[in-house]
C-alpha cells in the first residue's frame, strides 16, 4: 500500500484491516498469523488495529465473518430448488476464493496440528447457517416442503457434501458439485428425512 495517503480511522482503515487479514491468513496461516503482518499489510500502526480489535481472534473472526457475508448470498428465487442451488453455487465460488481458502486454513489448522483457533471464529459458519434458514421456512409456506421440515438440518445437509469434498477428499468443487448439493437436499427434504 502507498505512504502516501494515510487511512485515518474510518471506514476505510476497516476495510484495509480486513482485508489485510484475509491476506495474510491465505498466505501464512492460523499458526503463524501476527497482528504486525496484517498492520504492516494494511499500511497502519498495530495501535490502530487494537484500538478495534482487542487481540488477533477477534480480528481474525471480524474478518472472516465479513468475508463469508459479502460473498456467500442468501437467495430468495421463489423455488426452494433454485435457492439451494444458489446457495450452494455461492458457497462453492466463495471456498474457490482467496478468502474461502483463508478461512478454511484456519479451520483446518487443528487437524494439521497447528494452533486451534477459538470457538468465536467457528461462530462464522454457525452465523451463516442461521442466516440461510429462511429459505426453508419459505419453501414451506408455497407447499414445496413439508410442514415440520427442520431448516437447520436441510441446509447442514447442503453443505456437508461440499465441504467434505474440499476438507476431507482434498477435491476441487464446481457448481456440478454444488448442484449435486441442492438436489440431494432438496430429495432427502421432499422425503420427510427433516421432520
Amino acid at each position: 500500500m502507498s505512504s502516501a495517503a494515510p487511512l485515518g480511522r474510518g471506514p476505510k482503515v476497516r476495510a484495509a484491516v480486513l482485508a489485510a487479514t484475509v491476506e495474510e491468513l491465505s498466505e501464512h496461516g492460523y499458526g503463524a498469523f501476527t497482528v504486525d503482518n496484517v498492520a504492516q499489510r494494511a499500511g497502519v500502526h498495530k495501535t490502530t488495529v487494537y484500538r478495534r480489535w482487542p487481540d488477533r481472534d477477534a480480528l481474525i473472526a471480524d474478518a472472516l465473518a465479513d468475508s463469508v457475508a459479502a460473498e456467500i448470498s442468501i437467495p430468495d428465487t421463489g423455488s426452494i430448488e433454485d435457492d439451494l442451488r444458489a446457495l450452494a453455487r455461492s458457497l462453492v465460488a466463495w471456498i474457490n476464493s482467496p478468502s474461502g481458502q483463508a478461512v478454511l486454513t484456519v479451520m483446518v489448522s487443528k487437524a494439521a496440528g497447528l494452533p486451534s483457533p477459538p470457538d468465536s471464529i467457528r461462530h462464522v459458519f454457525r452465523d451463516r447457517i442461521r442466516r440461510a434458514l429462511p429459505v426453508v421456512p419459505r419453501a414451506i409456506a408455497r407447499g414445496e416442503l413439508p410442514s415440520g421440515t427442520d431448516p437447520a438440518e436441510l441446509v447442514k445437509t447442503l453443505v456437508a457434501p461440499i465441504y467434505f469434498r474440499v476438507v476431507i477428499t482434498g477435491e476441487r468443487v464446481t457448481d456440478g458439485t454444488a448442484d449435486a448439493a441442492a438436489a440431494l437436499a432438496v430429495t432427502a427434504a421432499r422425503a420427510g428425512l427433516f421432520g
